[in-house]
Formats: C-alpha cells, structure tokens, sequence
C-alpha cells in the first residue's frame, strides 16, 4: 500500500475512547499526523485552529451529530474541501446514503477492519493531492496564457507602430516621386534610422529579458567606481542630453568604496534610466547622480526634477508589462524590467520614489 505524503494530518472524532486510541495508534505507526475531538464542537474548534488533510467523523454523537458537523464543515470555505470520511456502527442504506448527501466523501461500517480503514484514507488523500495538483497546473496554464496573451499584445503595439511609421513615409515617397529617383531629406531619412533603432532596442531586450528570465543573469563581478562611471556618462550621453536640452550633475562622490559589480550590466542600469527620464519628461530636466552609503550597500539615486510619475504607475513600472493612460493599451516595460533583473542579480533592490517638490528619483542598491 502506499504510504502517506510526510506527516498527512487526520483528525479522528468520536465520543468512545476507545475507538479514538485504537484508530489514533493504527494511524501514528502508519506515519500519519494525529489529532483528537471527543465531541462534534471540539472537532469544529479544532479543524478552526489548525485544518487537517483529511477527518475520521463518527455519526452517532451528543449535542452535535457527525452529520450537523460536516454540514458545518461544508458551509465554510476555508473548511469544505478537506475530505470527511465517516465510520459509523449504523449500517442501513439510508444512512450511507445521508452521509453522502451531507459532503462525505467515503463510509466505514464499525466494526471495522484496520486495513479497509487505513486503505480508504490513503485513498480519499491521493485524490485530494491528484484534485490540487490539477487546479494548479489549470491555474498555471490559465496565467501563461493571459500572460501570452498580454505579451502578443504589447509586442504587436510596440514593433508595429515604428514599422507603421516607416511603412506611411516610405510609400508616401513612392506615391510622390518622379521617374526612378527620387531625393530624400536628411530629416526623414532620420526618422526611418530612429524606427529602426527603437526596433532593434526592443528586439534586443525582448531576448535579453527572456533569456535572464530562463537562466539568470550572468555577472562579471569586479570593482568599480561609481564616481567614474558617473564622468563617463557624462562625456558618452553628452550629445543625446544637449538634444533635449537636458542638464546631467555628477554627485558621485570620488572617495565612495568601490561597488562589486558588472560593468557591461551596470553601464546598461544607468542608461535604462537615463533614457527614461529624457523620455518622460519634457526638455530641459536636470538629473543628478548621487550615492550614500547604508549598511553593506551602497545606495544610488537617479533623479530629475520633471513631471514626476502617479502613484499607479509607480506600482507597475518595473514589470514586464504596462498599461498607458487609457489602461487598454498595453506596452513593454523592458528597460525598467531588464533594470529589476540585473539590479536583483547583484544582490541588490530597485524601486522610485516621488521628489516632495517635484520630479521623480529611481534609487538602487549595490553591496560594496
């Protein structure tokens, strides 16, 4: 026979001693986890404080019968599923009959035979466990396919839309032109770029993201200083800040200990957010870089004095997915996402926080 999952708990109840001590000892040496109830409220009282696998109900009891209990039992959700079997010395039809009527799930004739007993409750178990097992691979099922059903959704949004663009001024070029050739301006020719820059970006996240998801982030860890990644960030995004009239300030301190961490990740931390805030904000933000230390971490702060972030976007940024504005359109929010990923990687946390007079500030931590 097989034996019970580790320590399965079943409540014996009965008013006759010596059933309960004769079930209670076929049920320990078999492994099982045993509890008593010697009366129909105390098995109620019990199942209230601690809810077992699975009950052992007589029928015939003062004050509360074990049918008036297991209706009870029935009648509550926190307790309808756990699987009473009853045993009883009444053996006519209709009271078999009743028992089922009333939620249990099996009947046991006294007297009863050890074997039967412990075949029946292993039994009734594993079609519970088999019952759980189930609900949570439908569970499962039914999240990976709203999952994917989201995911086709904000890609179909998020790759179309640059193809869209490309696709009206390409054959609004075609429409317009003269003969074979036909000259282009260099400013369309620069949307087209940009198109094709934020697909590639977008591709090249969706892999990233999914790949940390399958197999972690793979780190290089050694020492780096965040005052000179700040410099370097200066000098590298000087040209996209002065196209949005942005200001960048490097608060980082020179004398900050070095963190421990990947270079290639971290670089692509501080860009993520970077390009968020230019995003986000209309031109002429100031960000500033600062860091302290708390505890075995340091803590980095990215902030900018723009239009700040609401309280519900802020509860959804850093996941897969966002919904816009309108909460039906529903985009990919790989940059903060791919940040969470690699910022979790390293040990550390990541989250934002409103400004109290304006702006918003995203914050991380990284142990030193």
């Amino acid at each position: 026979m097989t034996q019970p999952t580790p320590r399965s708990s079943v409540l014996i109840v009965d008013d006759l001693p010596n059933n309960v001590r004769l079930l209670s000892i076929m049920l320990t040496e078999k492994g099982y986890q045993v509890r008593k109830a010697i009366n129909g409220q105390m098995a109620l009282n019990t199942v209230r404080s601690l809810i077992p696998d699975l009950i052992l109900l007589d029928i015939n009891m003062p004050d509360l019968n074990g049918y008036q209990v297991c209706e009870q039992l029935k009648a509550d959700e926190k307790t309808r599923e756990i699987p009473v079997i009853f045993i009883s010395a009444l053996d006519d039809v209709l009271d078999k009959v009743k028992a089922f009527q009333v939620g249990g799930v099996d009947y046991i004739s006294k007297p009863f035979q050890g074997e039967e007993v412990m075949a029946r409750i292993e039994n009734q178990l594993t079609i519970c466990r088999q019952k759980k097992q189930l609900q949570n691979e439908i569970k499962e099922r039914q999240k990976t396919e709203e999952t994917l059903e989201i995911y086709l959704h904000a890609v179909s949004h998020d790759l179309r839309n640059p193809v869209i663009g490309m696709s009206m001024i390409l054959n609004n070029l075609i429409k317009n032109s003269q003969g074979e050739t036909k000259e282009v301006s260099r400013k369309i020719l620069q949307q087209m770029a940009n198109s094709c820059d934020r697909q590639l970006t977008l591709i090249d996240s969706l892999v990233e993201t999914r790949q940390n998801d399958l197999w972690g982030v793979s780190l290089a860890l050694k020492p780096l200083s965040l005052y000179e990644i700040g410099q370097q960030i200066g000098q590298e995004w000087e040209l996209r800040l002065k196209e949005n009239q942005a200001t960048l300030i490097n608060n980082f301190s020179p004398d900050l200990p070095l963190v421990n961490a990947d270079a290639h990740h971290l670089w692509r931390v501080f860009e993520n957010l970077l390009a968020n805030a230019l995003k986000h904000n209309p031109q002429g933000i100031i960000i500033t870089l600062s860091a302290r230390l708390e505890g075995n971490y340091l803590r980095c702060t990215i902030a900018d004095n723009g239009v700040g972030i609401s309280e519900t976007q802020r509860k959804q940024l850093f996941d897969r997915y966002q919904r816009g504005n309108n909460n039906n359109q529903i985009s990919l929010g790989l940059g903060l996402y791919l940040c969470r990923q690699i910022i979790h990687a390293h040990g550390g946390e990541i989250g934002i926080m409103n400004k109290d007079e304006k702006g918003s500030q995203f914050w991380f931590t990284l142990p030193y």
